[in-house]
Formats: C-alpha cells, structure tokens, sequence
C-alpha cells in the first residue's frame, strides 16, 4: 500500500471525518459504504461493514410454510428446469 506516511484531516463539530481520497479509492469506499469503527491500542480502525449480519442455519431453516410430502432432489431440479424453461419461454 504506497501512500504518504502521514495523512491528516480533521473532526468537524459534527463529528465528522473526511477520509483522504486515495484511501477511499484504494478501498473502494464510495459514498454511502458503511464501515465498522472498531477501538484499538494502536488507535481507530475502519473496516467496510459486511453487506449481510452473519446467520446461523438454524435461524432460517423452515421459515416459510409447506404443507404435503416433502420434495426430492430430482423432484427441485425439475422444477427448477421447469421454471427455467417458463422464464426462457418468455423473453
């Protein structure tokens, strides 16, 4: 990571910090990425926040209702394919 030795901002008084450019180009941090401010010995540190919270299988197994006899793997892929040749059907 080439960069400067030391880059300084400033806290507005709202709080607020600008990250220099470069480093927001570097990493990708458009306007709107959500990070995750994390306390270190060393000082602040700035992670992008994960898209999704973590879940646990167990969390959304068998969230949606489903009444009858339960499917089997050729019987989801055909309805998978089935659907798949609806969709194509349409375009």
């Amino acid at each position: 990571m080439a960069q400067p030795d030391h880059l300084i901002t400033t806290v507005s008084t709202k709080g607020q910090v600008i990250l220099p450019k470069a480093i927001r180009q570097q990493r990708n941090w458009d306007a709107g990425t959500r990070l995750i401010v994390e306390e270190t010995p060393e000082g602040v540190l700035l992670k992008r926040a994960p898209a999704f919270s973590s879940t646990e299988p167990s969390a959304v197994f068998g969230m949606l209702p489903f009444s009858g006899e339960p499917k089997s793997l050729e019987d989801m892929e055909a309805g998978v394919l089935a659907e798949a040749r609806r969709h194509h059907d349409c375009n």
